[in-house]
């Protein structure tokens, strides 16, 4: 079957590992489902995988990618939940301490076909296309539990998102503003504050700007670059929540603010599989749908990557196999 897939790792030339041609088809173990991928979107953890984030040398070659919508072999359209968990795991699949995710531990979606655990498997609606639906367990899933499972945000707060450019940083304007939340946000750039406003956003500032006044929440992915801007922007007893670290991990504490205004600093890391259920459901109530930058073959798919290296997306890249 045709894939996107790692055969080597370079964390200065990611592209160089990456290939696009001939992988097995896979071979499922009891209690896993074969699906037939419609539909699969580019993630910044596939960039990552090919710079040797999460992925070693040993475990090569990969198929890259962890979203995808597909058919089963019953012929029902899919979302696939791509956080894997240990058989004997119950519960929240995020906390497993050895939770995989599919192309770190499993071959991941970026192929013609993709083995999955049944469990693992979200029934697609069909008002919701194949495309839409492979943007979502990544970068959506991802802003759905940092804003109301983890932030705890409800219609009237005021929420900040640092870094406005990024997957998950639209998502949490998108999924907030549909939310009823009054969302800000900060980028370094004219162009994407400007994308950030048509996506929703109340308002957009400069990087490091003083805001008009402290916020319930804040969503962080930047990381050291943001986090004194972050803990700053908070009125007492708001909640700072913390997925990414794409800047840097080791900003300045400022724990005297931390306790003395009794902030609340949480993380967030992916999302549930009941999670996904309810952004789905979510996504056709408010009738949002992730912004797509372009749609092509996963033949085309070097076109993809290259694009997210350059960092000239405005939305999602799909693939269709």
């Amino acid at each position: 079957m045709l894939a996107a897939y790692a055969t080597s790792i370079d964390a200065d030339d990611p592209m160089a590992g990456l290939v696009i041609g001939d992988q097995p088809d896979p071979d499922p173990p009891a209690g896993w489902t074969i699906v037939t991928v419609r539909a699969a979107s580019l993630n910044h953890h596939d960039v990552w995988s090919l710079r040797g984030t999460g992925l070693t040398e040993e475990q090569l070659p990969m198929i890259l990618g962890c979203d995808a919508a597909g058919v089963d072999p019953e012929g029902n359209e899919v979302v696939v939940h791509s956080v894997i968990t240990q058989d004997a795991w119950r519960g929240d699949e995020t906390l497993d301490p050895r939770r995989a995710l599919l192309s770190e531990g499993h071959p991941g979606t970026l192929a013609e076909k993709v083995a999955v655990p049944t469990r693992n498997l979200v029934n697609k609606p069909p008002e919701l296309s194949f495309e839409h639906a492979a943007c979502l367990p990544t970068a959506w899933l991802t802003a759905y539990r940092m804003l109301f499972t983890r932030g705890g945000v409800t219609p009237g707060m005021t929420v900040l998102v640092q870094g406005a450019g990024g997957g998950v940083a639209s998502a949490l304007t998108m999924l907030g503003r549909a939310a009823g939340a009054r969302v800000w946000v900060t980028s370094r750039t004219e162009d994407k504050r400007a994308r950030a406003l048509e996506l929703g956003a109340d308002q957009a500032f400069e990087s490091g700007e003083r805001l008009p006044e402290r916020v319930d929440a804040v969503m962080e992915t930047v990381g050291e670059a943001t986090w004194k801007h972050s803990i700053q922007s908070l009125k007492p007893g708001g909640t700072l929540v913390v997925s990414g670290v794409t800047s840097g991990a080791a900003p300045p504490a400022q724990l005297t603010r931390v306790f003395f205004l009794q902030l609340s600093v949480v993380g967030s890391t992916m999302g549930t599989r009941d999670e996904l259920e309810r952004l789905i459901r979510f996504c056709l109530e408010r009738d949002i749908r992730p912004p797509i930058h372009a749609t092509m073959p996963l033949a085309d798919a070097r076109d993809g990557f290259q694009a997210m290296v350059d960092g000239e997306l405005v939305g999602k890249i799909v693939f269709t196999p």
